[in-house]
């Protein structure tokens, strides 16, 4: 007899205590997150392999979540390294991380960080797919379906939680693509392989054209699919154009098939998109994929900020969550440049969860506001104990605390003597104004 999954169980009527937990968590009621479970808004990436210690929901009215993305490279392949990587990006606070290895022992680096990630873990197994096929056969293109879905198979069964799967990368819509060119043409690795592939051997996307076999893997594993935007543009020029949307259709024809055959799924999104359009961009997939969790890259909202790439990503991550995207893939310093290191990864975690924060906090998110007020408060008290403690990132704000303070001086070395809040206090008295959360 086949295991249930998470959907068909709550289709049954089957409430379970971890749900009561993760409602708790989101200060949601049960019910309301089960609702959004059902009805596909939300999503529990949760492979029944992986024991999970922080489980996350993603969508339906729950906190903005971020993704940090992890892996190896042709250059820089040690797994050691990658698990210095999920170290930082836990203690940053990391809701999910992704192994995005193409080089090395790909699967000891997975099984590794499966093994010790507390949160749930992603994968692209397309890469591993294209990988072997250039080592085994000489070339990306001569990749087989079977060596694609044998991948698929193999990280759905160490345990991984949700994988991404360019599915919406088809004949036609390359064809769209084609009719109208690009600046950077396709910059997702996924999304360039399978075009590669489609246009070499003059077939269909095998992830599209045999999805049902897709579903009947990752029902059986209970994982999660992340339907991948492989035409996602990849500069501001490209943006919002007719390739990127005639990919969305086809994710939105795939949200239902999902839907029906009991499996979850979320839909990735762009990219690099200008500032006034990241708000439509998300309301547009939001109507298309009818509600699915919408999880997106930034987006970035320039092209010039090498270097800086986590802020122009943070700064769109904002205005997307606000706009109601619901999963932050973050961006580190390094975006474009190279490999990241566990210190950039660390950054770009930080940076991509002020994003999310900010959305919640305009959004109405329970909690959110409230530990902003007690932030507030400290500051008023010129409680540094306590504001380090309140601190999204405390490790960081304690070492530049101590970096400039003088012993013996409450206020801080920005205003010493002449502090404001010292100051005013005399005047006003130190009673706490109540504000309303």
């Amino acid at each position: 007899m086949k295991e249930r999954t998470l959907l068909e169980r709550l289709r049954a009527g089957e409430y379970f205590e971890e749900l009561e937990k993760l409602a708790e968590d989101e200060g949601m009621d049960a019910e309301t997150l089960a609702q959004a479970l059902l009805e596909g808004r939300a999503v529990l990436p949760r492979n029944r392999a992986h024991a999970l210690k922080r489980p996350c929901v993603v969508g339906g009215g729950s906190r903005t979540k971020v993704n940090a993305n992890l892996g190896t490279s042709s250059d820089y392949a040690g797994i050691g390294e990658e698990l210095d990587k999920l170290k930082a990006a836990v203690e940053a606070g990391t809701d999910a991380v992704m192994d995005l290895s193409t080089g090395g022992p790909i699967d000891e680096v997975r099984n590794a960080v499966v093994s010790a990630s507390p949160v749930p873990v992603g994968t692209v197994p397309i890469y591993q797919a294209a990988v072997r096929a250039q080592e085994e056969r000489g070339g990306i293109v001569a990749m087989t379906k079977e060596d694609i879905f044998r991948a698929v198979e193999d990280h759905c069964a160490s345990g991984v939680d949700f994988i991404t799967v360019h599915c919406g990368v088809t004949s036609r819509v390359l064809e769209t693509l084609r009719a109208n060119p690009r600046v950077a043409d396709i910059v997702s690795r996924g999304g360039a392989f399978l075009a590669g592939w489609i246009l070499h051997n003059q077939e269909e996307n095998p992830l599209y054209e045999d999805f049902d076999r897709l579903l009947e893997i990752a029902r059986r594993h209970e994982v999660t699919l992340s339907l991948g935007d492989g035409l996602r543009p990849g500069c501001i020029e490209d943006a919002s154009d007719s390739a990127q949307m005639a990919e969305l259709v086809v994710l939105g024809e795939l949200v239902r098939r999902c839907r029906e055959a009991g499996v979850q799924c979320m839909v990735e999104g762009p990219g690099h998109i200008p500032l006034h359009e990241v708000e439509s961009n998300v309301r547009m997939a939001k109507a298309v994929t009818r509600g699915a969790p919408f999880y997106v890259l930034g987006p970035l909202v320039t092209d010039v900020a090498a270097g800086y790439d986590h802020i122009a990503a943070a700064i769109g991550g904002a205005i997307a969550a606000l706009a109601g995207a619901d999963f932050l893939c973050y961006v580190t310093p390094r975006e474009h440049l190279g490999l990241p290191t566990a210190e950039d990864v660390r950054e770009g975690v930080v940076v991509t969860r002020i994003a999310g924060h900010a959305a919640d906090l305009a959004r109405g998110v329970p909690g959110a506001r409230a530990w902003d007020l007690e932030m507030s408060r400290a500051r008023k008290r010129l409680d540094w104990e306590g504001q380090l403690r309140l601190a999204l990132d405390p490790l960081r704000a304690r070492r530049m605390f101590g970096e400039r303070q003088v012993e013996g001086e409450k206020a801080c070395t920005m205003c010493g003597d002449f502090c404001a809040m010292r100051f005013i206090g005399d005047y006003l008295g130190k009673d706490e104004v109540p504000v309303c959360d």
